[in-house]
């Protein structure tokens, strides 16, 4: 008899399989559902939640006008939404981590785009073409031994 319940228990484990995977795509945490998206940029790492809702845009629970104070970053990091229209129609959560403003800024806009990509995949011709998909892989490079940094040298002495 406990073999028939060891296979029925594995039975429902075989079936419950399929269904943890595609609630990997959405959520449900706190309220609503949330479409998921990460962005990296330099030493930066972005997760972004996003769902639809008001207009909102939080960046490590602060408001993002008081987290980028700079204009051109917040522009940067919403461009995805203005360009897509949905400036207010959802709720953006990020948190970031790592780097400078900029970095972290560019981190956020490919999150946004990659999380607007999941909540709606007809949106995907409009970030491509705006260029919000494609990750910039430019890092800083290591500085190298013998020298002053990664390419500069010490001062040549011919005597």
């Amino acid at each position: 008899m406990s073999e028939e319940v060891k296979a029925e228990n594995s039975n429902e484990a075989a079936v419950e399989a399929p269904a943890t995977k595609t609630a990997s795509k959405t959520s449900k945490s706190g309220k609503g559902n949330f479409f998921w998206g990460v962005g990296r940029r330099k030493t930066s790492v972005a997760r972004v939640r996003v769902r639809p809702g008001a207009g909102g845009f939080k960046v490590n629970g602060k408001d993002i006008k008081e987290y980028f104070c700079i204009e051109r970053l917040r522009t940067e990091a919403t461009s995805p939404l203005t360009a897509t229209n949905m400036a207010g129609k959802v709720d953006v959560f990020v948190n970031v981590q790592g780097g400078g403003t900029t970095g972290q800024s560019g981190a956020t806009l490919l999150g946004v785009a990659r999380a607007l990509l999941k909540m709606d995949e007809g949106l995907e011709a409009t970030l491509r073409s705006n260029g919000f998909m494609t990750r910039d892989a430019r890092k800083v490079e290591r500085k190298k031994y013998g020298r002053a940094g990664a390419r500069k040298s010490f001062q040549f002495s011919k005597r």
